[in-house]
């Protein structure tokens, strides 16, 4: 009896799918997330993989990407015949050529709504920290030498400003819910339009135009997918049309702003401040933003 349970057990563990990952650790896939896919399917990490191609490519039917590794370049893909399913850790699909992907016959998947809330949080905490000049405050504070807090440490009021959000999808919307808190004005756009009830719940009114929100608002938070259409969509003339007292958040993708001239618009004061949880690449070189 024993031995027949403990061979049932065995025949499923050999019928367990194999997957394809970057590798275990900081670099890769946390520990205790690898357990959970071990419970389901074997593992190959892209070292093992690429010293035996031959051995492992034919197995592997799954492939989870996180942090854009492994990327599904021709090379990789033309080794993974029996490849059936890319699965993407986040929401961003930018960096797949989907089209592509598909001509292979292989499915691509990603995980809408994980990180909504905790990017929302992100944008909220970048805004406050960039307006009330918490990490500025903090660097003087441990700093030895110091013998008093400059007044310019007091900052800007949040509560009560203006809030124009580009990008009023899923995580769009979590950051208006969160500003409502702070009696902020919102406004917002968006390639459509929410529905009445939406806005009304949040408090927050639609431009048309991209212009208008960046002339009226204190603080611009950036929520957009990256698309060829958003990439740049934030450069010199969008800056110029800005606050000299506005901040620009991004949580969205580095590309959405071009870092050049927001270096431009922050070194000759055309806004305020900026508080950036996305660069390209990432992590930013040393370079004139820092």
């Amino acid at each position: 009896m024993f031995l027949n349970v403990f061979l049932s057990q065995q025949e499923m563990a050999d019928n367990k799918p194999w997957v394809l990952i970057s590798e275990v650790g900081d670099k890769g896939f946390h520990e205790d997330v690898v357990d959970i896919i071990n419970q389901h399917f074997h593992i190959v990490c892209l070292k093992e993989f690429l010293q035996n191609p031959a051995l492992h490519g034919p197995k592997i039917q799954g492939m989870f990407m996180w942090n854009f590794s492994p990327a599904a370049e021709p090379s990789l893909l033309s080794c993974l015949p029996s490849l059936k399913v890319i699965a993407n850790g986040g929401v961003g699909i930018d960096h797949l050529d989907v089209p592509y992907i598909n001509s292979f016959g292989v499915k691509v998947t990603n995980t809408p709504g994980v990180v909504s809330d905790a990017t929302a949080d992100m944008a909220m905490a970048l805004l406050l920290a960039s307006a009330r000049t918490v990490i500025e405050g903090h660097l003087i504070s441990v700093d030895s030498k110091t013998t008093h807090v400059p007044q310019s440490l007091m900052g800007v009021e949040v509560t009560g400003s203006t809030l124009g959000i580009i990008g009023m999808g899923h995580i769009g919307y979590k950051v208006a819910q969160r500003s409502k808190g702070f009696n902020m004005r919102i406004l917002y756009h968006n390639r459509n339009r929410r529905s009445v009830e939406d806005e009304q719940a949040v408090g927050a009114s639609y431009c048309e135009k991209l212009d208008d929100l960046l002339k009226e608002s204190d603080f611009v938070v950036v929520v957009v997918n990256l698309t060829p259409d958003t990439t740049g969509l934030i450069s010199h003339r969008e800056l110029s049309l800005m606050k000299p007292t506005g901040t620009l958040v991004n949580v969205s993708r580095g590309l959405v702003v071009d870092q050049d001239a927001l270096v431009k618009a922050l070194m000759s004061g055309t806004i305020r401040a900026a508080a950036l949880d996305v660069t390209h690449p990432e992590p930013l070189p040393r370079y004139p933003l820092f």
